[in-house]
């Protein structure tokens, strides 16, 4: 299995974890590597178990998930990557404009999926962000960024930094920002899959952000894209 995406489950409803333990272990290419039902224990087995992406619940006694992610990634500020070996977190959420959800993205998180998305969104989404392609809940992704980009575009605006960016990188944040993976990017840009996935490391390394749901933050933040209607 040496080519299998470990995850860590984290939730502290014994139910949830059993099913969603199931459903992650019933994938071929997913190894589930230990289970966790508060914050402070999954902390620990993050470090043992070097997982490569944290399924991470939010509200739990004790250590909640933001806490636990922003100790995962080792408290890195924003635009600063994780040490060597840190794990991606997917952040799972009822969503009801959850305060938790806006700063756990702030700490780090690679994107989170809504606890009653079908079963195949999770392993798909666990995929994905192991995959460094990380995507936001498509249901609500342009709702959630509209949001976090009024909360902070007060203080957040970084137009010198977008200044650095090419036309050409301009045009595939906008897409990243969209929600379009690598391909689908290149099928509406007509390049190779392989110069879009190029493009967004520079990007990426220009802004020294962590990764694609940070530059999709940022990219609403500066006015890189509109609202909800040029979102979709």
């Amino acid at each position: 299995m040496g080519d299998s995406v470990r995850v860590l489950l984290v939730d502290d409803q014994e139910m949830v974890r059993d099913g969603l333990g199931a459903l992650l272990a019933s994938a071929p290419d997913i190894e589930l590597v230990g289970e966790a039902g508060d914050g402070l224990l999954a902390v620990q087995l993050a470090a043992e178990l070097r997982p490569d992406v944290v399924v991470m619940d939010i509200r739990m006694p004790g250590m909640d998930g933001l806490t636990a992610t922003a100790r995962i990634l080792g408290d890195a500020l924003p635009g600063e990557a994780p040490g060597p070996g840190r794990p991606r977190v997917l952040i799972l959420t009822t969503f009801d404009l959850d305060e938790y959800v806006y700063e756990a993205l702030a700490r780090g998180a690679s994107g989170f999926l809504l606890k009653d998305a079908p079963a195949r969104d999770l392993i798909n989404a666990v995929r994905v962000i192991a995959s460094g392609e990380a995507l936001l809940a498509p249901s609500v992704t342009r709702r959630l960024i509209d949001d976090v980009a009024r909360r902070r575009r007060s203080g957040t605006l970084r137009p010198e930094a977008a200044a650095t960016l090419t036309v050409r990188e301009l045009d595939v944040l906008r897409q990243v920002a969209r929600g379009l993976s690598n391909g689908e990017i290149a099928d509406e840009l007509f390049l190779s899959e392989q110069t879009i996935k190029t493009h967004v490391g520079r990007i990426l390394a220009k802004l020294e952000l962590r990764d694609r749901t940070q530059a999709v933050v940022f990219a609403y933040e500066n006015g890189l894209v509109g609202g909800l209607g040029e979102a979709g």
